[in-house]
C-alpha cells in the first residue's frame, strides 16, 4: 500500500499498539461456537440480551444449546438503552444472586456494554462512578464473551463501555484494555434480523470508526505504561481502518435496501469487525465528540449524530491530512470512477451520497438544534478531551465551532 505523506501512517512508523480478545471468531455460522467457547471460560453464564432479541427464534436456540451443554445460564433481559445506572444496578443484584463466573453479552452495543460493567462490577466492591475515565479498571474482571447482532458499534473488540448517569449531563466512559472481552464471535446470520433503521444508524457509526481511527492524530508518545486508551492512527490500525472503510462504503446502502442481502450482510459484520479493531487503540475524534451533547440535547440515536456530522468534520480535517484523504479516495473509489482533482471533495462527496441513500439527516436543524444551543453545544463538545485531542493538527479544539456552525444549517464547500 502506498502512503502519502507523513500525515498518512502511518505504516512506516515505529509505533503501534494493538489490544484485542484472544480469541476473535468470524463468520456464517460461528455463533455455533459459543458453548464450547464459554465452557473454557467458566460454568456458570450470565447471559445479558434485551427483551426483544430474547424472544427471537436464533436467540431461544442459542440459550438451549448452552444449556444442554450442562452450563448453569442465567438469563438477564431487562436492559434499558443508553445503561443508565439503575439498570446496571438490576443488573449486578441479579448477576450477584447468580454468582456467575463468565459473562455473555448478545446483542447491540448496550448488552455488549453492559455485559463489560457486570465483569467489572462482580469482582470489585466499589461504586461504577469509580471507574468513570481511563486506565481505572483492575486486573481479574470476569471473562466477557461477546456476541454482535448489529454491524456497528464493535464493542466485541473495544475496551470501552459507554453509560448513562443522572447526575451528569452527557454520557460517560469507563475505559480499560481489561475490558477487553475474552473472545468474541462475530456471526454474520445474527444481525440478519437488523430493520433498516438498525443497519443504517449502527452501520454507518462503524464507518465513522472506521474514517476517524484513520484520521486521528498521529502520536510518537513516550513509552510508559499505561499507555493512554486511545493512542491515535498507528502502524497496527491503519490497514483495518481502510479495508473498513472500503467493505462499509459498498455494502451499507445494500443492508438497507435488503436486509436478506447474505454478501452485504457478511461484508458489513466484517467492516465493523475491522472498524472496531482499528478504534480500540487508535480511537474516534471530533464526530463522537460533538456527538454526545448532540444525542442528549436531541435524544437522537449515536449513530445518526455521527452519520450527520462526519462529512462536516472531515472538510474541517481535510487540509490537515491530505495524505490520509487520498488513501480514503483510493478505498472507496467504484470501478469505472475516477477521484479527481480533490480527494477530500471525493471522499466528502461519497459520504453525502451514503448519507442520502440510508435516510441519515443532513444538518443538525434537521434534528431539532436550534442556533441559540449552537455556544451550549461548543461547549459541551470541547469538555470531550480525549477525544477532541484525537483529532489531527496542533489545535485539534478550534475545528469544534466550525463543524458545530457548519453543521447546523448545512454550509459546505465541498457539498
Amino acid at each position: 500500500m502506498t502512503h502519502h505523506g507523513g500525515d498518512s501512517i502511518r505504516g512506516e512508523f515505529a509505533f503501534g499498539v494493538t489490544r484485542l480478545p484472544r480469541d476473535v471468531y468470524f463468520g456464517d455460522g460461528s455463533v455455533a461456537m459459543l458453548p464450547a467457547i464459554v465452557a473454557q471460560l467458566g460454568q456458570r453464564p450470565m447471559v445479558v440480551a434485551d427483551a426483544f432479541l430474547a424472544a427471537t427464534e436464533p436467540f431461544v436456540q442459542m440459550l438451549d444449546e448452552l444449556r444442554m451443554s450442562r452450563l448453569e445460564v442465567q438469563l438477564f433481559t431487562d436492559i434499558v438503552p443508553e445503561l443508565p445506572l439503575d439498570c446496571i444496578a438490576s443488573a449486578v443484584h441479579a448477576a450477584r444472586a447468580h454468582e456467575p463466573d463468565v459473562v455473555v453479552g448478545f446483542g447491540g452495543g448496550s448488552s455488549l456494554d453492559l455485559a463489560k460493567i457486570l465483569s467489572l462490577m462482580l469482582a470489585v466492591d466499589a461504586p461504577v462512578q469509580d471507574f468513570y475515565g481511563e486506565n481505572k479498571v483492575p486486573r481479574g474482571v470476569l471473562p466477557v464473551v461477546a456476541v454482535p447482532t448489529t454491524s456497528g458499534t464493535g464493542s466485541e473488540v473495544t475496551p470501552v463501555a459507554v453509560i448513562s448517569d443522572p447526575a451528569r449531563e452527557l454520557k460517560v466512559g469507563i475505559s480499560s484494555p481489561h475490558l477487553v472481552p475474552a473472545a468474541a464471535i462475530v456471526d454474520p446470520r445474527m444481525t440478519h434480523s437488523c430493520p433498516p433503521s438498525v443497519s443504517a444508524y449502527s452501520g454507518i457509526d462503524a464507518l465513522c470508526h472506521a474514517i476517524e481511527s484513520f484520521t486521528s492524530r498521529v502520536r510518537r508518545p513516550d513509552v510508559h505504561y499505561p499507555l493512554p486508551v486511545f493512542v491515535g492512527a498507528n502502524a497496527l490500525s491503519v490497514d483495518a481502518s481502510l479495508r473498513a472503510t472500503k467493505l462499509i462504503m459498498g455494502n451499507l446502502a445494500r443492508v438497507v435496501a435488503d436486509g436478506s442481502d447474505v454478501r452485504a450482510r457478511e461484508a458489513m459484520s466484517l467492516g465493523s469487525l475491522t472498524a472496531g479493531i482499528a478504534f480500540s487503540t487508535a480511537g474516534t475524534h471530533l464526530a463522537h465528540a460533538i456527538q454526545y451533547p448532540v444525542g442528549a440535547l436531541t435524544k437522537t440515536p449515536h449513530g445518526l449524530g455521527v452519520g450527520l456530522l462526519l462529512p462536516y468534520v472531515l472538510e474541517a480535517c481535510a487540509a490537515l491530512v491530505p495524505g490520509c484523504m487520498a488513501e480514503l479516495a483510493e478505498a472507496m473509489v467504484e470501478p469505472g470512477e475516477t477521484v479527481g482533482a480533490d480527494p477530500a471533495e471525493y471522499v466528502v462527496r461519497r459520504i453525502v451520497e451514503l448519507r442520502r441513500r440510508i435516510d441519515i439527516p443532513h444538518t443538525l436543524t434537521d434534528i431539532g438544534v436550534k442556533a441559540s444551543q449552537v455556544d451550549r453545544l461548543i461547549g459541551l463538545s470541547l469538555t470531550i478531551e480525549r477525544l477532541v485531542n484525537n483529532a489531527p493538527g496542533d489545535d485539534p479544539a478550534a475545528l469544534v465551532p466550525e463543524v458545530v456552525r457548519r453543521a447546523l444549517a448545512g454550509e459546505s464547500e465541498m457539498f
